[in-house]
């Protein structure tokens, strides 16, 4: 079975927890990440906007 990346339960997107469920990780270590990269690099709003357009619903 392939897996497909999308968007998975609805925190605020559903961004997060797609990317969890398609790496086989834990949504809070996700999020957690994109916390980081907004706080430390200023990247994790513009990529997670962009991956909430870019990404399909179950």
């Amino acid at each position: 079975m392939s897996k497909k990346l999308v968007k998975g339960k609805k925190m605020i997107m559903g961004v997060c927890s797609g990317l969890a469920d398609y790496f086989q990780l834990d949504p809070t270590l996700v999020r957690i990440a994109f916390l980081i990269a907004l706080l430390f690099f200023g990247t994790g709003l513009l990529l997670y906007v962009i991956l909430a357009v870019v990404m399909p619903s179950e």
